[in-house]
């Protein structure tokens, strides 16, 4: 997993970020640290399948990003 699957990750621009733990500054697509925990996003979701690289779709009806945060969904079970 990489920083930017995990939950204290908080992106700066497309290619860094602030730690939420520790406030370091750290790359997005560095691999991750000891404190890592897997971010409720889209892709790791059981309503979510892959349609292509960048895309999917949830539930079926939706077109959903992989990278998409899931917070506030009502419908996210972990996969």
């Amino acid at each position: 997993m990489k920083h930017i699957d995990c939950k204290y990750y908080l992106p700066v621009d497309a290619f860094k970020g602030l730690c939420k733990r520790d406030k370091n500054n750290i790359a997005a697509d560095d691999e991750s640290c000891e404190h890592f925990e897997k971010a409720q996003k889209c892709k790791h979701c059981f309503n979510f399948q892959l349609t292509t690289d960048d895309m999917g779709n949830c539930m079926k009806k939706y077109d959903a990003y992989p990278q998409l945060n899931a917070l506030t969904c009502t419908d996210f079970h972990w996969n």
